[in-house]
């Protein structure tokens, strides 16, 4: 398993070292090669909290924990994110390192096969850094017993021999700040919840922040938008950063093949078009969902898996990805008994409702 220094830079899975990131235009337009798409990705990650958009709650809770743990020369409470894919909680826990100074580390729950991985990687650790897990749900439950004693004594629990001569010794590891990220809260084991000691629940980005991100975005790949190319970028981002920059790069290149010196209104708009995204941000794939809702199930309500069954996708990928949005733009509605469309979906899709199931009782 190997480290990230302080700036933070890394992989998903396994951690490695990775291109340090450029800050400012004058440094893309003064390389002395071309960065890659690879490398371009991520410099759009912010590096400290001043450059993390939006989320203004927790940016301003985390500016003072961090503080008072830098100043008690301490590391920071175990940190627990929750919220749907793309809105930054792997961004913010390597800004949480760099901006506390320390080593960090990352991996996600998956690639902790065994409780010696686990082991090799706290073992190792310097004093005060920071361990991000991703997808913490998923983790196996001999790996997150050893994590309780972790984070709460900063000693592991490891068995010798086995059989009658097998004999249990605890070994002391450095102090360290876990932090937890999970789309599922609901997942995640209540022991090991309660030894968090901070929680950060992430929303979808608000209008103006999605702007700015763009903007910023724009800016670090060496790109012009105009304003009025912007606003429409920004409204059919799902308010999801991850959806605004591949959409950004997206309309670099419509811009690039039909020589157009900025990212227009124009080129947006037919843009989108071709990959398919509406004015609200939905994908084919989203308003499929919602057709399937109102004309297979008469406007529901129909199960998860019955759903996720009808247009050829895994359930998780219909609860993770694809229902957050859709329920955060008014579109869907969960109930007991199952999904249901609203009325907002009828009017977007322009479909008459007719259908009586569809009214919510």
């Amino acid at each position: 398993m190997g480290e990230i220094k302080k700036r933070g830079e890394h992989s998903r899975g396994v951690a490695r070292n990775a291109p340090r990131g450029m800050n400012n235009d004058a440094d893309i337009l003064h390389a002395e090669k071309p960065l890659s798409e690879d490398e371009r990705d991520v410099t759009l990650r912010p590096q400290n909290i001043t450059e993390f958009l939006g989320q203004s709650k927790i940016k301003e809770n985390l500016t003072v924990f961090i503080a008072a743990a830098k100043a008690r020369r301490e590391n920071l409470d175990h940190l627990f994110l929750i919220g749907p894919p793309g809105l930054g909680k792997t961004t913010l826990a390597q800004v949480v390192a760099h901006e506390l100074g320390v080593d960090f580390k990352v991996t996600s729950a998956p690639a902790l096969d065994k409780p010696k991985d686990l082991v090799g990687i706290l073992t190792t650790m310097s004093k005060n850094s920071v361990f991000f897990i991703d997808e913490i749900h998923r983790l196996k439950p001999a790996i997150e017993e050893m994590l309780y004693i972790a984070m709460e004594d900063y000693e592991l629990d490891w068995i010798i021999g086995q059989g009658p001569g097998a004999r249990t010794m605890r070994l002391p590891i450095p102090r360290f700040t876990l932090i937890g990220a999970t789309t599922k809260a609901g997942n995640v084991s209540s022991p090991l919840v309660s030894r968090f000691g901070i929680t950060c629940r992430f929303s979808f980005y608000e209008q103006a922040d999605m702007e700015a991100i763009l903007r910023r975005s724009a800016g670090i790949l060496n790109v012009r938008v105009e304003n009025d190319g912007v606003s429409l970028l920004a409204t059919s981002s799902r308010g999801t950063p991850r959806v605004a920059n591949r959409l950004i790069r997206r309309m670099r290149d419509f811009a690039q093949v039909t020589n157009s010196p900025s990212i227009t209104r124009n080129i947006v708009e037919n843009g989108l078009e071709q990959l398919e995204i509406d004015s609200l941000g939905l994908e084919r794939y989203d308003r499929e969902i919602i057709r399937m809702i109102i004309e297979r199930y008469n406007g529901g309500p129909v199960g998860a898996e019955t759903l996720a069954i009808s247009i050829g996708e895994a359930v998780e990928t219909l609860e993770d990805y694809y229902e957050p949005y859709l329920i955060q733009a008014g579109l869907i509605q969960r109930t007991p008994r199952g999904r249901i469309a609203t009325s907002l979906a009828y009017t977007h899709l322009n479909i008459a409702q007719n259908h009586a199931s569809a009214t919510l009782f």
